[in-house]
């Protein structure tokens, strides 16, 4: 049954990558990527053993036990990123539970991630061959150390998924966790800022990691190098002990999840309450509206997208550190502007299959484009105009205020407008509405990338000259300019957007069906 898993696993593989040319191109520049990263790896293992032994301990010890931690919280913020072998689907398989174990585990270690941690685990050789005593305690404790690593993993991957098995669970982490990935640059400098200062303290903490479930494997080899065999035993019981109460606790969570599948519920809502669509204009656009703004306010690919217009003026904040950070904040709304304005070029693909209900009520293509533009500009403008009045709010002085407001407005309303005409074109595979929002999507290529990216440099080009008149106004303190920027700025936007959608309009009317049909072969892939 392993055997034929393990088949199952890498069938699927090859059929992906058949799929679609750029997908295998992807997978084969990932696959050197790592290759590289690997050999790295095990040329600095093989320089770490001519260094002394504490030396080759901490880093070991260290680096292991990063990598254990590692796997046991991806998939705390990452479950479902890989469903080909859910255990839920293994269910009809006649196998026992611990059979099942056995097979996802080392299907888990024959994926790509599992592959690199066992090289670089055996790559440690290279360090401890240089010790005696250490080989013996190598061929015992890396074994434990990669499946302690895999079964945490495993372990934790289900007992969250059966604490999220509601979908509102899985939104909110999928939301939260965009969070730290913005901001992993200012946490990234803060955090080497640190290590520079606190070497000492590290090197006292990894002998500490040692005595954990997190180090205890990777830190055998080096008491037995040393000669100290009786905490090399002692740290070999506690990884076997650590191993087992992971095994159990994750056999006793996946018999539970398959006992108890998960169930989907509807939240409450009072009768005769419509939402939006009872307080906006009736109508093909009023409806189209109403649901665009019900996407926007409870859609998490639509609320990921808002995450970043509060942490745009952080981290405007933390790299202007050097100089005044009044000046870098004043520029918050035109880059605001931008990263959510683009965001519409993606609505039909994220209606789905569902977009086949619009098209059998018959609403014109000029109608949905007025409609996903208000639902969007409803809640963009005001953030926008927001983060344009704060900064000059705080500083006092209002001179350059025309210019930057006219710069953030003219950069939205050009993204409406051109993503008006390219989503009447376009649809590209999305993420489902309760997907993990690192979920790898089918037919996703190299193509639609370069697409997405030619889209974004349509509406920087079109939006130019409101950006190059308000640059030059703010730093040259010219007032008057200022106000021509933002008159430039307003009524340029207006008539791209203006243009956008009679354009895009016409388009749809005659491409509606046909991104119906692209959407439904997505469903299907």
């Amino acid at each position: 049954m392993v055997a034929t898993l393990l088949r199952l696993r890498f069938r699927v593989l090859g059929n992906q990558l058949a799929r679609s040319p750029w997908q295998l191109v992807g997978f084969i520049f990932g696959a050197l990527y790592g290759v590289l990263v690997l050999a790295g790896i095990v040329a600095a293992l093989v320089l770490l053993g001519f260094s002394d032994l504490r030396l080759a301990g901490t880093v070991i010890v260290g680096a292991g036990s990063l990598v254990t931690l590692g796997w046991a919280l991806i998939p705390l913020v990452a479950f479902g990123v890989d469903t080909t072998l859910d255990p839920e689907r293994l269910v009809v398989f006649p196998m026992s539970t611990s059979r099942m174990m056995v097979a996802l585990t080392v299907v888990a270690v024959c994926g790509i991630p599992g592959i690199i941690t066992s090289a670089a685990a055996l790559a440690t050789l290279a360090t401890w061959a240089h010790w005696p005593l250490a080989i013996g305690a190598w061929l015992v404790s890396t074994p434990l150390a990669v499946l302690t690593a895999v079964v945490a993993s495993r372990a934790v991957s289900t007992i969250a998924a059966g604490v999220g098995s509601g979908r509102r669970f899985r939104e909110i982490v999928g939301i939260l966790v965009f969070v730290p990935l913005i901001l992993a640059g200012p946490i990234i400098i803060g955090f080497f800022s640190g290590v520079a200062v606190n070497a000492d303290t590290l090197a006292q903490l990894v002998p500490f990691l040692g005595w954990t479930p997190l180090g205890a494997a990777w830190a055998v080899p080096a008491d037995a190098a040393a000669g100290d065999l009786a905490a090399a035993a002692a740290k070999l019981v506690i990884a076997v002990v650590t191993l087992a109460a992971l095994w159990l606790l994750w056999r006793a969570s996946l018999a539970r999840s398959l006992a108890r599948p998960r169930l989907t519920s509807a939240a409450a809502v009072r009768p005769g309450s419509l939402g939006w669509f009872g307080r906006v204009p009736t109508g093909p656009a009023g409806a189209i509206f109403a649901r665009s703004l019900t996407y926007w306010t409870r859609d998490p690919r639509y609320l990921r997208q808002l995450i970043a217009v509060p942490l745009v003026p952080v981290l405007l904040w933390f790299y202007a550190r050097g100089g005044d950070p009044l000046v870098a904040l004043a520029f918050a709304a035109p880059i605001i502007a931008f990263i959510i304005g683009i965001v519409v070029y993606a609505d039909i693909s994220y209606d789905g299959t569902a977009y086949g209900t619009e098209l059998a009520t018959g609403a014109p293509g000029r109608a949905d484009r007025i409609g996903r533009v208000l639902g969007a500009a409803a809640l963009a403008v005001p953030l926008v105009v927001l983060a344009a009045i704060l900064p000059f709010a705080f500083a006092g002085d209002w001179s350059q205020f025309p210019g930057v407001l006219g710069m953030a407005l003219g950069i939205l309303l050009t993204c409406y407008g051109v993503c008006a005409v390219t989503s009447a074109q376009l649809v590209v595979p999305v993420a489902g509405s309760g997907d993990n929002p690192f979920k790898r999507v089918p037919g996703t290529t190299f193509l639609q990338g370069l697409a997405f990216f030619g889209i974004w440099l349509v509406a920087l080009a079109l939006s130019a000259p409101a950006i190059i008149l308000g640059l030059i106004a703010f730093f040259t303190q010219n007032a008057p300019l200022s106000g021509v920027a933002c008159a430039v700025g307003v009524v340029l936007g207006l008539a791209v957007l203006v243009g956008g959608i009679l354009l895009g309009g016409r388009m749809l009317d005659g491409t509606g069906p046909v991104l119906l049909a692209r959407l439904k072969a997505m469903k299907n892939a």
